[in-house]
């Protein structure tokens, strides 16, 4: 049986630092819980995409984890695909990868293959793009029948694969659609992600999808419009074992409820 903790959306950062406060708490349930690994879904900055310090920052208050972990990147970290202000491109691509390792990883624990991916890039037209997806394939090519499971940091969607373009919220349509043949062809079971700061589980065709809540702050109706799920801070927990997995969506009363809303202007001021 292997434990493993989802942590996602902490926004850290030593120069706007509103969030900074919930890290010692939630460092402390994560010492409390014992894990194997821990996976972080993205924005692990609070401006990495523009702020080298972020990223050193994030690295140095995370320096003593109970276990080890890997990130795959979120858009304030790598940017988003084709934005007008903050393009993911290969220059904070090389950023991130000098920092925490590349955007997109596999590990193996127990019968499982777990692997994250960088959507970030998806709908980017990058190289990089191409050779993630020839590298996922690979990966789940080579599996040799383990269950698979999926982390990346945007949703695939927000009700169905055939969702029309939900703009900010969710990977693009054309990309999702070659990620939905690779999920039917190798039976992935678990598509985990973060992003939206929101709380929520729900199967589809058979596959089981998990919103990892943020651990710094939620989104007001003002800034999000209804996508489901719960407005809360928390972690998610997973247990992995040769049978299967189970997985428990963790409410932390501990960590300090803040809204985006409040301090928006002074944390993504309008550009």
């Amino acid at each position: 049986m292997a434990r493993v903790i989802q942590i996602s959306d902490t926004h850290l950062g030593r120069q706007k630092a509103h969030f900074v406060g919930n890290w010692p708490p939630l460092r402390d349930w994560l010492v409390s819980q014992n894990p194997d690994l821990i996976i972080h879904s993205g924005d692990i900055s609070v401006d990495g995409a523009d702020v080298d310090d972020d990223f050193v920052f994030c690295r140095e208050i995370m320096a003593d984890l109970p276990a080890p972990m890997l990130v795959v990147p979120g858009n304030h970290d790598v940017g988003e695909p084709k934005s007008v202000h903050q393009p993911a491109d290969d220059h904070r691509l090389e950023r991130w990868n000098r920092q925490f390792g590349k955007d997109f990883w596999v590990k193996d624990e127990e019968n499982w293959r777990l692997i994250g991916f960088d959507s970030m890039i998806l709908g980017s037209g990058l190289a990089a793009e191409e050779e993630q997806f020839c590298w996922l394939e690979q990966q789940m090519d080579n599996a040799n029948g383990r269950h698979i499971a999926w982390f990346c940091h945007q949703p695939l969607f927000i009700n169905s694969w055939d969702d029309i373009d939900n703009g900010y919220w969710s990977v693009k349509r054309e990309p999702r659609g070659r990620l939905q043949d690779l999920v039917k062809r190798f039976g992935v079971e678990l598509i985990a992600s973060g992003h939206l700061h929101l709380s929520h589980g729900f199967v589809l065709d058979g596959v089981q999808f998990v919103w990892c809540p943020s651990a710094a702050f939620a989104v007001g109706p003002d800034m999000q419009p209804p996508l489901g799920g719960e407005k809360q801070l928390g972690a998610v927990r997973y247990e992995f074992s040769d049978a299967g997995f189970t997985f428990e969506r963790i409410h932390l009363p501990e960590l300090t409820m803040m809204w985006i809303d409040d301090v928006v202007h002074e944390v993504y001021p309008p550009r």
